[in-house]
């Protein structure tokens, strides 16, 4: 019987031996695996930027009375993977090992945290920074004095309860109508989210804030916008029947300027696909 016992716990030993050591990934870095392309595929930004992000959300590390809090940088690209995807809940959960209510509520404040930070980012340009915006812009197409372009994009968004018909854009869908404008260089300079699809673009702008600037004088130079946009002396839309050399080279520099804030749409749209 001891014979038998001494031969058991030797074969265990040895099996114990021969055992492949389980590997633990570093719950708090999911990037460590990814090269940086896979990460932007991913994330839509790279690692660094990630890092920088990061650092501008300290309330990400909170007290809790749980065991395993998930980590800041886990919430972050959990927020990014969702904002980049538009992916369900459950599905961006069961790839990083969180529960579908666990990914909405970091979603949801990640979210509130980012668009706090608005204001340090979003500047419309002053000062030498204007001069630089003109110079970048006449480079475009020889247009002079343009300090932005301007252009309404929808935004979709659920179906609301109350005054569900005002939601409803000229597409059929239910939206916002988000003004936006933009630098020869994509970065966006303007953004006002405060009305339904269904208003229309001219509407938008002369309750904006850009507009109220621009009528006090707060600004010396001009913004480009397409023809559902009044024109104004510090407003300038195309000719509808354009007729003469000079309105047709007028035309063409101002459409060929103002298309980057179509462009600008279309970077953050395609980076950013969620709702879309």
């Amino acid at each position: 019987m001891a014979a038998h016992l001494r031969v058991r716990r030797l074969n265990m030993l040895s099996n114990h031996s021969n055992r492949v050591p389980r590997v633990f990934k570093d719950r708090s870095n999911p990037l460590e695996d990814l090269s940086e392309d896979e990460v932007f595929r991913r994330y839509r930004f790279h690692p660094d930027t990630i890092v920088y992000i990061l650092s501008l959300l300290p309330s990400l590390c909170r007290r809790t009375k749980r065991n395993f809090p998930v980590p800041p940088l886990l919430q972050l690209l959990v927020t990014l993977r969702y904002l980049a995807t538009g992916s369900m809940h459950l599905l961006i959960g069961d790839s990083v090992g969180l529960s579908r209510s666990t990914v909405g509520r970091i979603v949801r404040q990640t979210t509130r945290l980012l668009c706090a930070l608005a204001d340090s980012f979003i500047k419309f340009p002053t000062g030498p920074d204007a001069l630089l915006v003109k110079n970048g812009f006449a480079d475009v197409a020889g247009f002079p004095n343009v300090l932005g372009c301007i252009d309404g994009t929808f935004i979709r968004i659920r179906r609301p309860i109350e005054n569900e018909a005002d939601f409803v854009n000229r597409k059929g869908y239910h939206s916002l109508n988000v003004q936006m404008c933009c630098d020869h260089q994509f970065k966006i300079t303007s953004c006002y989210a405060a009305w339904p699809g269904s208003v229309h673009d001219s509407r938008v702008f002369r309750s904006s804030s850009l507009c109220a600037q621009f009528e006090n004088g707060d600004h010396n130079g001009l913004l480009l916008g397409d023809s559902g946009y009044p024109c104004r002396s510090f407003l300038m839309t195309p000719f509808l029947n354009p007729q003469g050399n000079a309105r047709c080279r007028f035309n063409e520099s101002l459409c060929r300027t103002r298309v980057l804030i179509e462009q600008t749409f279309g970077i953050l749209k395609r980076r950013f696909q969620v709702n879309i």
